[in-house]
């Protein structure tokens, strides 16, 4: 059973009530302040050799926000971070809140276009990259607030980070309302130029304490975050849930399921949170019988459903295992929905029930609330909502309605609360007048033998408007595509099988953050232009 923490009504943001944990941190530099106070010699952080408490943490922080100071950073600036996953990634995020500046997470996986827009709308005075992406930093003619540059490693015109590390630790933290923005996302992109969600304490706070109320997460807890810690999943969910908990982080560059499960094995991790696919690589590329997984307890996932093959093979390899189904977004600071463990085999394409504090309804196209079991845009309020995107009114006026983010999804609540992600709308296809939900076309096709992945997408038609397409990337020794078409035939209305099918024996393409790419995949397609 979660745990259950109370919550009041208060009023924030200017004119939102929503429901708050009545004990909480009061802001980002209090989620590592009180797991310094409660669980200093607890392990806090693990990166290749590097160990550290929190005490010690702690300290490495403070030295990074007093070099940090000593170049001029100061409360609301904001400081860009080019940084794959590391330590330096963790110690420059929590060293920013300690003087109150801004952290704008910036993807290493990005192209200069993409990071000169976010340096330039933040209006970034300072930026901390890694040595080899230090091309990707735009020229000084371009970013004419971006005054301080500071390289992990050598790089001409940079400051050493190394130097930062070598301040006296400053322990004074600057006073920081967490109502105050503390983290800019800039989200994927998929739909236009990237948005700069503005993360505020008072949010990331709440989504650490529901990670850790609806997992039952503490101090004896590890994790493995392999999703980038750019993204709002690695960010709140790997780091900043761990330190509420007073657990420890462990940090690995890039996923590769055999490495991935050597280390789960010699860390004794505890808990994860990934994307569905990273599941399967677990199973299709490595043995898990080869590997010591017994202190595993919680797999946490989102982006998809996991496949109903998935979830028995995970079963059997690994009994103690409890899978739970997390559903969010940046504008939500991450879970807006968790499935209990228990539910998920019984629930499989449902993405749970709505976290402490969080309201979610389902609306029409003229703003009606739904019956339960009908679809609809979710729409989503409550304290991890963020307050709105940076210095951009016109996407705020569109996006946000009386406290509630529009998510673009459709869905359904049923009778029991559970609530159900069917598509996009940009995703839907409509053939014919039939409205096709591609996540549920989508959960069928990886059911079938040799399917490691499917993308549905809607296929320009003359006579009907679209028809469905299935893109899958298969295992040629196992797919059967005739098995494939009598699976959907017997499990999916006729309207929404698959009419063709494109098969590849390489992965579907996906964004920096893990989503596939349906917009690629038309265009390589040729069912619209690029």
């Amino acid at each position: 059973m979660a745990m259950q923490l109370p919550l009041r009504r208060e009023l924030h943001y200017g004119d939102r009530v929503v429901a708050c944990y009545l004990d909480r941190p009061p802001n980002v530099h209090g989620l590592l302040e009180a797991a310094v106070a409660n669980y200093p010699e607890n392990e806090a952080l693990i990166c290749d050799e590097a160990r550290w408490t929190y005490a010690q943490f702690n300290e490495e922080v403070g030295r990074v926000a007093a070099g940090l100071a000593a170049l001029g950073v100061g409360k609301g600036h904001r400081v860009a971070m080019l940084l794959g996953n590391g330590a330096p990634f963790v110690v420059t995020l929590y060293a920013a809140a300690r003087l109150g500046a801004v952290t704008v997470p910036l993807s290493i996986r990005d192209q200069r276009p993409g990071i000169l827009h976010a340096l330039v709308n933040s209006e970034a005075i300072a930026i901390v990259v890694e040595a080899a992406f230090a091309d990707l930093v735009p020229r000084s003619s371009d970013t004419p607030h971006l005054k301080i540059r500071v390289s992990i490693g050598e790089t001409d015109g940079f400051a050493r980070y190394d130097d930062l590390r070598k301040a006296t630790p400053l322990t004074e933290p600057a006073d920081v309302g967490e109502d105050e923005v503390a983290t800019i996302l800039y989200t994927s992109g998929t739909t236009g130029v990237p948005k700069g969600a503005m993360l505020t304490g008072l949010g990331i706070v709440h989504s650490a304490t529901n990670f850790v109320t609806t997992m039952n997460l503490g101090p004896a807890d590890k994790t493995i975050v392999v999703v980038p810690m750019n993204h709002v999943t690695g960010l709140v969910a790997g780091i900043h849930t761990l330190v509420r908990a007073g657990g420890a982080v462990a940090v690995m560059r890039e996923f590769k399921a055999p490495k991935f499960l050597d280390l789960a094995s010699r860390e004794r991790m505890t808990c994860s949170l990934m994307v569905p696919a990273m599941y399967n690589l677990c199973l299709h590329q490595a043995d898990l019988t080869d590997y010591d997984l017994t202190a595993w307890r919680i797999g946490g996932y989102g982006g998809a459903p996991m496949p109903a093959a998935t979830i028995e093979r995970l079963a059997i390899a690994l009994p103690h295992l409890g899978l739970m189904n997390a559903y969010g977004a940046t504008e939500v600071t991450s879970p807006a929905t968790v499935m209990p463990a228990e539910q998920t085999a019984k629930r499989r394409l449902s993405v749970g029930r709505p976290v402490p504090g969080a309201e979610i309804c389902v609306m029409d196209e003229n703003g009606r609330e739904m019956s339960a079991g009908e679809p609809g845009e979710l729409w989503i309020r409550g304290a991890m909502v963020v307050p709105g995107y940076w210095r951009n009114p016109e996407a705020d006026a569109r996006e946000f309605k009386s406290g509630f983010w529009k998510t673009g999804d459709i869905g359904t609540v049923d009778a029991d609360g559970f609530v159900y992600v069917h598509d996009r709308k940009k995703d839907l296809v409509n053939r014919g007048g039939h409205k096709v939900f591609t996540a549920q076309v989508e959960s069928v096709l990886t059911s079938c033998p040799g399917v490691i992945e499917a993308a549905v997408v809607a296929k320009p038609c003359s006579i009907l408007g679209e028809r469905v397409h299935a893109v899958l990337s298969v295992k040629p020794e196992e797919a059967d595509q005739a098995l494939v078409v009598a699976t959907c035939a017997a499990q999916l209305a006729d309207y929404e099988c698959p009419e063709s099918y494109t098969l590849l024996e390489v992965p579907l393409p996906r964004n920096a953050n893990g989503k596939i790419l349906k917009r690629q995949i038309k265009e390589d397609l040729g069912f619209v232009r690029p």
